[in-house]
């Protein structure tokens, strides 16, 4: 198992004192296929608190949190984020809305973004602006197998406005000034920080231009959610011969399902086959939003509590710039998921489950143009298979 210049958990943590921030070396988080945590994950008998671990936590888990506990003591936050108040919404498909008045209000306001291909501004805000106390560590895949090439590097930094316990970015090579287009080494960082957790419910995402991201700077976000969310387990069928791409049809949305159950080719695959995809969203200026998680094979719904593979589910919907004002929440990954964060109380208290579902179905493509991009999908993956 390849190990840290530091296998102590605390070697992730900032100097006692501001004034020894500057120079101090980011430290590497260093992985390798063993790291790879792919059986025995499953949900307890009832949700996880994030204090209280439904497995031991893994290193990566550990070091994480550490570091990013200590952060939010030392005040690199906008807000402190306290246990926020979740329910779920009575229904059918399970939502879980979580009140978080504070980033609804305190988060940067979005850039000035009017495509979804737009080229990196280094004049704009982006994360070689950030305080160095925000970089937890740099996240190191060891090359596989030994003497193969390094995989790049991808810093680990606070979210300063974080939507749950745990938020994180994942920014590959941030002096490159890479524009917010999802890229192959990226992806394969964010489905593999999925396997070093040993929790359930640590997911990462990627937002499109036009699809709410707000930096025009190539990120990922990583959060802890310590709920059950419906994408986990629904149905989907397959909308080609090899049973690479499915469509999830299940509410909040539709979407298209990519799914490993194993390490090396299996998932390189995958990284292939989703940022293809990706890339023809972008080139035709088509805002989307990607999730991984933990969950289980493509099919038939699953309520099973053990997670067997990674879902990767993409969707493809409206562009929108800028944030909605006034609306309950704004739809970006988590919502497509099922995981609604609040703005308000009033809302809070009273959002219904047809009321997400209304807000959820306007971001989405109109059903000719819908039809139209899964038509053109499938053909790339048909391409690939040839």
């Amino acid at each position: 198992m390849a190990v840290p210049r530091d296998s102590d958990e605390t070697s992730y943590l900032l100097p006692p004192s501001r004034k020894d921030w500057e120079g101090q070396a980011i430290p590497d988080f260093v992985y390798g296929p063993k790291d790879l945590v792919w059986e025995g994950i499953q949900w307890p008998g009832s949700a996880p608190s994030l204090l209280e671990d439904p497995v031991p936590p893994s290193r990566f888990d550990r070091a994480l949190r550490s570091a990013w506990r200590q952060r939010m003591g030392l005040g690199l936050f906008r807000y402190r984020l306290g246990e926020l108040q979740t329910r779920t919404l009575p229904g059918a498909v399970g939502f879980v809305a979580q009140l978080n008045v504070e980033r609804g209000v305190k988060r940067r306001r979005p850039q000035d973004i009017h495509s979804v291909k737009q080229a990196f501004d280094p004049a704009q805000f982006n994360f070689n602006r950030i305080r160095p106390g925000e970089v937890l560590f740099r996240l190191l895949g060891a090359p596989d197998p030994p003497g193969a090439a390094q995989q790049e590097d991808v810093l680990v930094l606070i979210n300063v406005s974080p939507l749950e316990w745990g938020h994180v970015l994942l920014v590959p090579e941030p002096a490159r000034g890479l524009p917010q287009r999802l890229l192959p080494g990226a992806l394969r960082a964010g489905v593999e920080a999925v396997l070093l957790s040993s929790h359930p419910g640590f997911r990462v995402g990627f937002n499109s231009l036009g699809g709410l991201a707000s930096v025009n700077h190539l990120h990922l976000h990583g959060f802890y959610l310590g709920h059950r969310l419906p994408v986990e387990g629904a149905p989907s069928e397959p909308l080609d011969p090899g049973g690479h791409l499915h469509l999830l049809q299940a509410p909040p949305a539709p979407g298209f399902l990519f799914y490993t159950s194993g390490p090396g080719p299996d998932l390189e695959a995958l990284v292939g086959r989703v940022c293809r995809v990706t890339d023809y969203l972008t080139d035709h200026e088509i805002a989307h939003n990607l999730f991984v998680t933990r969950g289980a094979p493509p099919g038939k719904a699953s309520r099973s509590s053990a997670l067997t593979g990674v879902r990767v589910i993409l969707w493809a919907r409206k562009s929108s710039f800028g944030v909605k004002e006034g609306e309950a929440f704004n739809v970006a990954l988590c919502e497509l998921a099922g995981h609604l964060p609040v703005k308000t109380s009033q809302d809070f208290s009273t959002l219904t489950e047809a009321a997400a579902l209304a807000l959820i179905q306007d971001c989405l493509l109109p059903p000719a143009q819908a039809e139209e991009v899964q038509a053109a999908l499938v053909a790339l993956i048909a391409q690939d298979e040839q």
